[in-house]
């Protein structure tokens, strides 16, 4: 990702914003990362696409989901018992 600061944004915003044409730029303040400068389009298309991670309360997890959780949990379980003695 390219950065520009934020003195670079405010003397030569067309370049920046040019830069923001082909991918998201990050705007720094302080030589610290602080904000993202993308097109809109692309903001638009990130909202929608959303987080897919998801939290389930106990017992209403999908089930393919619990038959890859279980044996891992299983496995640990066992190992922690075998770390302890």
């Amino acid at each position: 990702m390219q950065k520009f600061s934020t003195v670079d944004l405010l003397r030569d915003i067309k370049t920046v914003t040019m830069a923001a044409d082909r991918q998201p730029v990050a705007i720094t303040q302080h030589r610290k990362p602080r904000y993202v400068l993308m097109t809109y389009d692309e903001f638009e298309a990130m909202k929608t696409r959303g987080d897919p991670r998801r939290v389930y309360a106990a017992g209403e997890a999908p089930q393919e989901l619990v038959d890859i959780l279980l044996p891992e949990l299983d496995r640990l379980i066992a190992e922690g018992r075998d770390a302890d003695g």
